[in-house]
């Protein structure tokens, strides 16, 4: 996802608030400014653009899915995002508020590779447990296919497959469940099948 498409669609895609909010607090703009890549006056500025638009101030799960289809026009990504969506709903409450969205972006554009990763395991991690079992990964990973498969109707990848392979790696100490901690590590050492479905999903996501 483009920044060019972002700034296009993030005032479009922020609604239901319960409270309108005018502004940021100086706590929550010195808090992103200490937390991003971002000076005062950007952050200012994005935020008065989308609550012009939409006051409430949550982005819900609807908007998000109308935010990646301006990535990926004519392509059905209602499945892939509801699975992204949990990256950027770091509280788990539904919805993704300008903090949380402005925090997530701002890793995956500027943060190091753990910390990506670790965005990335919020994708994986379908009842957010703080673990992923093989059943999250072959789900994900049949979602990417899907998407995969629009893009490409040639596409021949054996996704159930890749999936367990991916798994295998991941699960280091083979107790049927992958921390955070192994599937960093899994990642970081560039294992094979655990590479492919990363650099799927990144590509869905840079999109």
């Amino acid at each position: 996802m483009t920044t060019k498409v972002l700034t296009k669609v993030l005032p479009k895609a922020i609604t239901n608030r319960k409270k309108q909010k005018v502004e940021l607090s100086s706590e929550e703009i010195n808090f992103l400014i200490w937390n991003t890549s971002l000076g005062r006056e950007k952050l200012e500025v994005q935020y008065k653009n989308f609550i012009s638009n939409h006051a409430k101030g949550q982005m819900s799960k609807k908007s998000f899915n109308s935010m990646m289809k301006e990535s990926y026009p004519g392509v059905d990504t209602k499945k892939l995002c509801r699975h992204v969506f949990r990256m950027y709903d770091t509280n788990g409450d539904g919805s993704v508020d300008f903090k949380e969205f402005v925090l997530a972006l701002d890793v995956f554009n500027n943060g190091s590779a753990e910390q990506n990763l670790k965005q990335i395991f919020r994708v994986l991690d379908i009842n957010n447990d703080g673990k992923i079992h093989v059943m999250e990964l072959i789900e994900v990973v049949r979602d990417i296919f899907e998407l995969a498969k629009q893009k490409n109707p040639n596409t021949t990848e054996n996704w159930d497959t890749l999936a367990g392979a991916a798994f295998a790696e991941m699960d280091l100490n083979e107790d049927g469940e992958i921390s955070e901690e192994e599937f960093i590590t899994a990642c970081l050492k560039q294992k094979k099948f655990s590479t492919i479905v990363i650099l799927h999903i990144i590509d869905f996501l840079s999109n």
